[in-house]
């Protein structure tokens, strides 16, 4: 979703190394994948941006740093609406799964913490003289993310679980799930 609209606003560096496609395996990270069957947390490979080829980088960033979360967020939604069909409830149970997931990942990837998406949105709204800080910040983010994920107790749940659940409550607009 990043590289599309990347695309959109003139960057082609996504299609040119051949990362506009919704084939999953162009965009595993080799160790990501490993690190999620070992310890139940992963990652993609980071789609390939070029701010410099937007017309207007600052802007166009937001949009791209929105993309992921937007598309989680929507496809949360379509999904939840197929809770109004009749379906065995193994199906129903995957498909509640699924939502959560997406509304969860869509969540936590708006933090502000490099290299998450909510992290491209920051700078847009910074006074040009803090950008180059944030900027310099970028390079500590991975660090910061582990720490407050793994060290920072009650971090998931204050932080990703209240949103999860108000965001969970929106997305489903009254359907039963169970």
């Amino acid at each position: 979703m990043h590289g599309q609209v990347a695309y959109m606003f003139g960057d082609t560096t996504a299609k040119e190394k051949g990362r506009l496609s919704l084939n999953p395996i162009k965009h595993l990270d080799p160790l990501g994948t490993i690190s999620l069957i070992v310890i139940g947390f992963g990652w993609a490979k980071p789609v390939p941006v070029n701010p410099y080829r937007f017309k207007n980088p600052a802007r166009d960033m937001v949009f791209v740093g929105i993309a992921g979360p937007a598309a989680n967020f929507i496809a949360a939604f379509l999904l939840a609406r197929l809770f109004y069909f009749p379906m065995p409830d193994v199906l129903k149970l995957l498909l509640e799964v699924t939502v959560q997931i997406n509304v969860m990942l869509g969540i936590f990837n708006l933090l502000p913490i490099p290299p998450l998406d909510g992290s491209k949105i920051i700078p847009y709204f910074l006074p040009r003289q803090w950008q180059q800080s944030w900027y310099h910040f970028e390079q500590y983010g991975m660090l910061v993310l582990i720490l407050l994920l793994f060290i920072v107790p009650g971090f998931t749940g204050v932080v990703l679980g209240v949103p999860l659940q108000f965001m969970l409550k929106l997305v489903m607009f009254g359907i039963p799930v169970s």
